[in-house]
């Protein structure tokens, strides 16, 4: 049977407890079966009472969901965004983005205002969708955040995340202008084969943009080359605390598409600037 295009795909809310099973489902597809997933009784008393639980459908079928509970923050409504996840055979539609940007509708329509989740910041793909694509930022760095993890994704270096917030009223920041991308690099990157290392670690005291590196491919890394993994974890630890210290933020990334590479940049942007 051939697989069905983009325009096919429909969004809509799940609220039965079958489609919160079919949830599980894609969760296995994506992270293994020997991730930690959400069990379907969560998530259906989670849609029940102010969560966001969204599926996209091609058909009958579940190709993607996005799931966020309801959380409060000095006294303002959010919503954490636990999960998202596509089936590998539908990740060339846009659906992460797609399922994105309903559930900011939902949000806004609830009246959050901010939607926070974190994500590991060696990544790059998921870098460049989160800060680019969905123009959210990158607001403070967690080590070690949900310890050791047994899914294959996670072995071999610790779970440090990047919290990211996505607030629901801030102008749209993903149009970049490309001399920004001149701005020096705060890690040095040492060329190698087949995995680059991380150098020195540089700083700037200007007001400037600052980019933080991170390299291609980092999950095989960590398993084909655990301490070249741990070299990396380490130097982008180090560096990003260090920013975000001092005051800065995560407000773009730039992806190497021909490498799979990338580059964080880091301002001293706050929200509503």
């Amino acid at each position: 049977m051939s697989e069905p295009g983009a325009e096919h795909i429909e969004i809509r809310d799940i609220t039965a407890l079958d489609d919160c099973r079919a949830v599980v489902g894609v969760q296995e597809a994506v992270w293994g079966r020997d991730g930690e997933t959400v069990p379907a009784s969560v998530l259906f008393v989670s849609a029940k009472r102010g969560g966001i639980l969204l599926g996209a459908y091609a058909g009958n079928e579940l190709a993607g969901f996005v799931w966020s509970l309801v959380g409060t923050r000095d006294g303002m409504s959010t919503h954490w965004s636990h999960m998202l996840g596509v089936r590998p055979e539908w990740r060339r539609h846009r659906i992460g983005e797609r399922l994105k940007q309903a559930q900011r509708a939902r949000a806004r329509a609830a009246g959050v205002q901010v939607i926070e989740w974190t994500f590991d910041p060696l990544q790059a793909a998921n870098a460049h969708f989160n800060l680019h694509v969905l123009a959210a930022r990158g607001a403070a760095y967690t080590v070690n955040a949900y310890g050791a993890l047994s899914g294959p994704l996670h072995r071999g270096t610790p779970t440090d995340r990047l919290m990211v917030e996505w607030w629901m009223d801030a102008p749209d920041r993903s149009a970049i202008t490309t001399d920004i991308w001149h701005a020096p690099l705060a890690l040095t990157v040492t060329a190698g084969e087949p995995w680059p290392r991380p150098g020195q670690a540089q700083w700037w005291a200007s007001t400037g943009p600052i980019r933080v590196p991170v390299p291609a491919r980092f999950s095989e890394m960590q398993q084909q080359a655990p301490d070249i993994a741990m070299e990396w974890r380490l130097a982008v630890r180090e560096v990003m605390l260090r920013l975000f210290e001092n005051g800065w933020c995560a407000t773009g990334f730039e992806l190497d598409r021909s490498t799979g590479a990338g580059a964080y940049l880091f301002t001293r942007l706050r929200r509503g600037a």
